[in-house]
């Protein structure tokens, strides 16, 4: 066992999960403040929820320790119910770091993903509702695509064995497989995808047209995009599993790109409305943090740069398709994780060191890129809206429209998000 690698490791972790609660302030400043209990709730239901489906049996579903390359999107390993497997691994490991520290590292993962879906319904969901689907979607989607994305099986010497079919499966046909380096598909374009969904699902906020629903509190998404970005060096630079060459690239990368993105967004607000805002800079942040992640370990700092311009220009163009398309994504979790995951999935396509058409002369990759990206989209998309819509139709999904309009957290949640006087004094 490494001791440096497993630190590392272990502190990557710690940074990923501080991703979820920093979502909680960044989605929680953008509705009004009669919701922002209930929006940061869906964030912290998904942490209590999420690492607990891990344990019992999602790591199995997702890294099934199976003879072979996994190229089914369902196996199961049973000696990790309850990650009985990796826990008797862990006082004697036999690879590079004990396997519950991936497992934790692995998780956290799986928390942000189901989170971020959450931005899309925000102000009329029901918290029962979202937490009923947040398990089933986790269990039926990221479960099975991370074991696409990430599955590469650990052997008895700590090498890695196999991967799932979009990169190992893709690579038998076609000399080189997804590059996906900390979750563009598994997780952007497949929240984003799921987000779509739910929002075609639970339809319109009252009162839906551009310029109605504000942010309440400015300085929560601010606060949230920079706890967002610290964690997000964790969750690129971490995805290395060693602190390594590798490691340093994915971490400047993920330094550059987000600050290249955040310009690129104020240029286009300042150019589109006149004036660039605090909510445009920390989006335009997220939204190259999204773009760089399947791309960091895989592109030179210059290019890393021009991806970040790009996808802050594209995504803050892409948050106004919801109101020309008709389709309510409260907080446009579709205008920068899908259209961003996208961004980067296919940017690498032609950039990437080695593989891109650039330095190949061949299309190949990109065309692995598109594969995949819309492989995901479209299993996410369609299983999401089942899902959503099975609960709509049985329990309820939405709120009522009067309960809407009055704020939801006195409703859902019997708490308001600020008590400024005493209310019985």
């Amino acid at each position: 066992m490494d001791q440096g690698n497993t630190g590392y490791l272990l502190l990557s972790t710690a940074l990923v999960l501080l991703m979820t609660p920093g979502l909680a302030f960044f989605y929680g400043g953008l509705v009004k403040a009669k919701s922002v209990i209930s929006m940061m709730m869906m964030s912290f239901g998904a942490i209590g929820l999420i690492a607990v489906l891990w344990a019992i049996y999602g790591y199995a579903i997702a890294f099934p320790t199976v003879d072979g390359t996994a190229l089914f999107p369902w196996l199961f390993d049973g000696s990790n119910w309850l990650l009985g497997a990796a826990t008797a691994d862990a006082g004697d490991p036999t690879g590079a770091y004990p396997t519950l520290a991936f497992v934790a590292f692995q998780a956290t993962f799986a928390i942000i993903t189901v989170a971020l879906i959450s931005g899309a319904i925000a102000d009329r969901a029901k918290f029962g509702s979202w937490m009923i689907f947040a398990g089933v979607w986790a269990t039926v989607v990221y479960f099975p695509v991370a074991s696409w994305v990430f599955n590469f099986g650990l052997a008895d010497d700590g090498s890695f064995s196999y991967g799932g079919w979009l990169t190992h499966g893709l690579q038998d046909v076609f000399g080189t497989g997804l590059i996906d380096f900390a979750g563009g598909t598994a997780v952007h374009i497949n929240a984003g995808a799921a987000a779509l969904a739910l929002a075609l699902v639970l339809g319109r906020r009252v009162g839906f047209k551009k310029g109605v629903h504000v942010p309440h509190n400015p300085p929560f998404v601010m606060l949230g995009a920079g706890l967002l970005w610290f964690g997000w060096f964790g969750f690129n630079a971490g995805s290395e599993l060693a602190a390594d060459g590798t490691a340093a690239l994915a971490f400047i990368n993920t330094l550059v790109a987000p600050a290249a993105a955040l310009l690129g967004w104020l240029v286009v607000e300042k150019i589109r409305d006149g004036k660039p805002t605090s909510v445009g800079a920390a989006s335009g942040a997220v939204a190259g943090l999204v773009a760089i992640t399947p791309a960091c370990g895989s592109l030179t700092p210059g290019w890393a740069i021009v991806l970040g311009i790009l996808a802050g220009a594209i995504c803050a163009l892409a948050i106004d398709l919801k109101f020309k398309l008709g389709f309510d994504d409260s907080l446009d979790v579709v205008g920068v994780h899908l259209v961003g995951g996208l961004v980067g999935t296919l940017y690498l396509g032609f950039f990437a060191n080695g593989t891109g058409i650039i330095y190949s002369g061949s299309a190949t990759q990109l065309l692995v890129q598109a594969i995949a990206a819309l492989s995901v989209m479209i299993y996410s998309f369609v299983l999401a809206f089942l899902i959503g819509f099975v609960i709509e139709k049985t329990i309820g999904f939405r709120v009522k429209n009067e309960d809407e309009i009055a704020g939801i957290d006195l409703v859902v949640h019997g708490e308001e998000g600020y008590v400024l006087a005493d209310q019985k004094a």
